[in-house]
């Protein structure tokens, strides 16, 4: 039973999907903060990189590219996430919003995978429709969010990512055992 590149990469982003749906769940506030810090210093590492790779083009080629401008508004952008995260979690609850929006792209990921697995004529290719079927659920819940509390909302997407995690190893395990 030799995993191939794909098999455990899958098994990876399961992995990942429980983690992030355990610190959800534990400390939702906490974790989504520390997210939009990292992002922010990923951005502005991001922006830095621009501004040096500016310096060291050729004057015409650099003017043509604007890395500096682009840079110098990724630094900014970043800092304002890092600095600023606590207003962005206060102001923009949207948040929530994009999480939605992942869980359906994840689900319509699942539902392609599911078909495919269908086609070729694996037995359980059920399972990956019942985790498609769930991301897509939990997304559009999340979308129109019953809850009022932004808290509440992060809560069940950590719920719903540690659901769907544990739907997509049972499915990888009982495909990987099958092949």
């Amino acid at each position: 039973m030799k995993m191939n590149a794909k098999k455990l990469s899958s098994f990876l982003l399961c992995a990942m999907e429980l983690v992030v749906g355990v610190l959800l769940l534990i400390k939702p506030v906490a974790f989504t903060s520390a997210l939009v810090i990292c992002c922010g210093v990923g951005i502005m590492a991001r922006g830095l990189f621009d501004i040096v790779f500016y310096f060291r083009l050729p004057a015409l080629e650099a003017a043509q590219n604007q890395r500096l401008s682009r840079g110098l508004g990724e630094v900014l952008l970043g800092a304002f996430c890092t600095f600023g995260y606590r207003w962005l979690m206060a102001v923009v609850p949207f948040l929530g919003v994009v999480e939605g929006i992942l869980l359906l792209l994840l689900g319509i990921h699942k539902v392609q995978v599911a078909v495919d697995q269908c086609r070729f004529g694996m037995s359980r290719w059920y399972l990956m429709g019942i985790s498609a079927l769930l991301s897509l659920i939990c997304g559009v819940v999340i979308l129109f969010n019953p809850f009022a509390a932004a808290a509440g909302v992060w809560i069940f997407a950590g719920v719903a990512l540690i659901v769907e995690a544990i739907a997509d190893l049972i499915s990888l395990l009982i495909n990987h055992v099958r092949d």
